[in-house]
C-alpha cells in the first residue's frame, strides 16, 4: 500500500471516525460483554495513545480500531466456526466504501480489521495494523485481561477450573474453556507477540500481574491457606 503524508492529530470529530463509532454502537449492541462496545473503546483510547509514536495514519488507526470487531457476534454465535476478523474485514470493505477515506486508507481499514486476530493469519503488514494489532491484546491480558477471559468462559457455561483436564486438547467454546485454559493456550504467549515498542513495553507489567495472579489462583484453587 502507498503511503501518503499521516496526521497524527487527528480528532474524534473527524467525519470517518465519527461514521465508524456511530456503526460500531450500533453492530455492538447486544454482543456479549468479553467482546463488546466497552472492549472497543479500550482499543481505540490504546491505539489513540500507542499510534502517534509509531508513525501511524491516526484516520485509518481509530476507524479500523472502532470496526475491529463488528463481525464478533457471527464467530460466538457458530461457537468459533466462523473467524470474526475474516467476517469483520468483509463488513468493514463494505462500509468504508462510502466513508470520506482515500482508496489506499479504505484498503487499509479492511486490512487491520482482517489481521488483528491473535490465531490466525494474515500478519498485520502495515503500522496502523501492527498498532491495532497491539491494542487488541493489550485489553486481553492484566487485570482486564484476567476479568475478560472468566467473564468469556461465564458467557459459555464454562467451569471456574478442571484440575483433571489437560488443557492442550480442551476445545474452545465448549464447558472446559475456563480462563486458566485461555491463559495457557493464548494470554501467557501475548507478550512475545507484541509489534511495537510501546505494546512490549507495556505488555511486561500486565504479563507479570497475569503470572502473579494465575500462580495465586492455582493455590488457592487447592484450598490452601
Amino acid at each position: 500500500m502507498d503511503r501518503h503524508p499521516v496526521d497524527n492529530s487527528i480528532p474524534d470529530t473527524a467525519p470517518a471516525v465519527v461514521r465508524a463509532r456511530e456503526t460500531a454502537v450500533r453492530l455492538l449492541d447486544g454482543d456479549r460483554g468479553s467482546h463488546d462496545w466497552e472492549h472497543t473503546l479500550r482499543v481505540y483510547h490504546l491505539c489513540r495513545d500507542i499510534g502517534p509514536s509509531e508513525g501511524a495514519d491516526m484516520e485509518v488507526l481509530l476507524v479500523a480500531a472502532l470496526l475491529h470487531d463488528i463481525g464478533r457476534r457471527h464467530q460466538d454465535n457458530s461457537r468459533g466456526s466462523v473467524c470474526h476478523a475474516e467476517q469483520g474485514a468483509a463488513m468493514a470493505a463494505e462500509l468504508v466504501a462510502a466513508f470520506p477515506l482515500t482508496d489506499d486508507q479504505k484498503a487499509n481499514v479492511v486490512h487491520c480489521v482482517q489481521a488483528h486476530r491473535f490465531r490466525k493469519a494474515p500478519q498485520p503488514g502495515t503500522i496502523e495494523a501492527r498498532v491495532l494489532f497491539d491494542a487488541d491484546k493489550l485489553d486481553a491480558i492484566g487485570a482486564v485481561g484476567i476479568a475478560r477471559a472468566y467473564q468469556f468462559a461465564g458467557e459459555l457455561g464454562a467451569r471456574l477450573h478442571n484440575p483433571n483436564h489437560d488443557v492442550r486438547h480442551t476445545r474452545a467454546y465448549s464447558r472446559e474453556d475456563t480462563g486458566y485454559r485461555e491463559y495457557q493456550v493464548k494470554l501467557r504467549h501475548i507478550r512475545d507477540r507484541m509489534l511495537t515498542a510501546t505494546g512490549r513495553r507495556v505488555a511486561e507489567g500486565r504479563h507479570r500481574f497475569m503470572v502473579q495472579f494465575f500462580d495465586r489462583f492455582l493455590e488457592e484453587i487447592e484450598g490452601r491457606l
